[in-house]
């Protein structure tokens, strides 16, 4: 697995699941340092898309607004449209679209399929309470002809129970709701767990679930808000190969 990458795997319908590093460089358009600008993205965009066997410009993203919003993916890919519109979770209907979200600090959901189709998702606190894990998995299963596929998902690299801190109020008000939110930080405050919520709504839809045991807060080879503000975005995606994977990066 290259350094660009934190985490990888293949499926067994031929999709692969990624989450990008910091070694890939910033993925965001939006989020920029001082020094950068949106075509140094565009070429870690390319840079990453060719490490991974994608024709460079065709992923497709979307304008994340901490929503439950799903979208269909659509031709257009950000090379030629910069996103899909506004929404947290996108759905490649027949599988063959690479998609992406992005993310450093919220989680990054990627979701296949054992009867094709794909999705992936950006689920910060208030998205996960709204609802879009559970409504990306209700679009997937509208997508299932037999209504008897399997559902798999991988919770990406994001901020852990131990350093997500929020006020007291906060945290026992929504983990009336979702019980698995409620935790402390290593300091001894108040504090949410995404991921462990996020997998229990995830189990609890009969979804298959694995974990990326990564904090974005404590691994600094990842983009984290808490930790560093505005530097950069890492990327969750979800992709089949259509080209070879030997193709010379670009560095300029």
């Amino acid at each position: 697995m290259s350094l660009d990458l934190a985490y990888q795997h293949a499926t067994d319908t031929g999709h692969n699941v990624g989450f990008s590093s910091v070694a890939a460089g910033n993925m965001s358009m939006t989020v920029l340092q001082q020094n950068q600008t949106a075509e140094d993205t565009a070429i870690n965009r390319r840079n990453l898309e060719e490490l991974l066997g994608i024709t460079p410009g065709t992923t497709r993203f979307v304008s994340q607004t901490h929503s439950a919003r799903v979208v269909a993916a659509g031709p257009s890919c950000w090379a030629t449209l910069a996103t899909q519109g506004e929404a947290d979770a996108i759905v490649s209907q027949d599988g063959n679209d690479p998609i992406a979200i992005l993310v450093a600090d919220c989680l990054p959901v990627a979701f296949t399929t054992d009867y094709g189709p794909t999705a992936v998702a950006h689920a910060g606190r208030v998205g996960l309470l709204d609802g879009v894990l559970e409504n990306t998995v209700e679009e997937l299963r509208t997508l299932d002809a037999d209504d008897d596929g399997k559902i798999y998902a991988t919770i990406g690299p994001s901020i852990c129970g131990r350093c997500y801190e929020v006020p007291e109020s906060m945290r026992d008000e929504v983990s009336v709701q979702h019980p698995a939110l409620y935790s402390e930080t290593s300091w001894g405050t108040p504090a949410l767990d995404l991921p462990a919520a996020a997998e229990a709504i995830l189990r609890h839809a009969g979804v298959v679930v694995q974990r990326v045991e990564e904090c974005t807060r404590e691994n600094h080879q990842l983009y984290s808000h808490r930790r560093q503000p505005g530097a950069g975005r890492l990327t969750g995606i979800v992709w089949k190969p259509a080209i070879s994977t030997n193709a010379v990066r670009h560095t300029t």
